[in-house]
């Protein structure tokens, strides 16, 4: 996939966020902390939305086409995204990271998918900032917030949809990870997300590579597992990828994603 300019608007958005949304990887207004910004759920929905009507015009490409939008993240080589004939996702990359994201809509109940991997970063420590790259990530943005969310978090989540302009970011997020040690808690706390965003490894970065693995998640129930409460209606869908910090090569694939009733 071809990699975006960086007009001079650009760079005055992505200013802006390094101000506005370094809050969800350190709790406070960091510019120094922006690079880690690249690793958060939720944040990549931030970034999307800043971004997305950023550069020149051009044709939709077929992932476009398909309601997807990549997005790169400032300062890292982008991953590159196609459409596979199927309609699922390819994503290859070395030493490289993006994403892309796609609106959905109603309440949530399950989410099913079948992924590989051929090749993808070692174990991380997916718990620690820095160096937690992964093979593929998940995430599923919600509307609502979690029941015990705080004024300081709705405070800095408003500071990131001043930036964002009219795309409303999500106010929790759940993220399914093929990458990790296996050793994680479940879920356990996005490092980057104040409370906003629970994290799930469903395949370690060691599961066997070249082999489809079929996935089905109960949205609503884990989100009742996470934050407690009813769950909000879905918002958005990312797909992820993270592998610049071990320098490691990336090709996998993810299809047959579908929302519908827990059977």
């Amino acid at each position: 996939m071809r990699r975006l300019a960086t007009p001079p608007e650009r760079i005055a958005v992505q200013s802006r966020l390094r101000s506005a949304l370094a809050w969800s990887f350190q709790g406070r207004i960091a510019p120094s902390a922006f690079p880690a910004f690249r690793r958060s759920a939720l944040a990549t929905t931030f970034a999307a939305a800043a971004l997305a009507g950023a550069g020149p015009s051009h044709p939709p490409d077929p992932l476009e086409a398909a309601g997807w939008r990549h997005v790169e993240w400032h300062g890292v080589p982008p991953a590159s995204f196609r459409l596979l004939p199927n309609g699922g996702i390819g994503v290859q990359a070395e030493a490289q990271g993006s994403f892309v994201w796609r609106r959905v809509q109603g309440m949530p109940a399950c989410l099913g998918w079948r992924w590989r991997v051929d090749q993808g970063p070692p174990p991380t420590d997916l718990t620690q900032r820095g160096g937690d790259d992964r093979a593929i990530s998940i995430s599923v943005g919600f509307s609502g917030w979690p029941p015990q969310v705080t004024m300081w978090q709705r405070t800095q989540h408003a500071m990131a949809q001043a930036a964002a302009g009219s795309h409303p970011l999500p106010r929790s997020v759940l993220t399914y990870v093929w990458g990790g040690t296996g050793r994680e808690p479940v879920p356990f706390a996005s490092p980057y997300l104040a409370g906003l965003g629970k994290v799930r490894v469903l395949r370690p970065a060691e599961a066997p590579r070249g082999r489809w693995f079929e996935e089905s998640v109960n949205l609503a129930a884990d989100w009742r597992h996470a934050f407690g409460g009813e769950p909000p209606p879905l918002q958005e869908i990312v797909i992820s990828t993270d592998v610049d910090d071990t320098r490691s090569r990336l090709d996998a694939r993810v299809e047959a994603i579908r929302f519908g009733p827990c059977r």
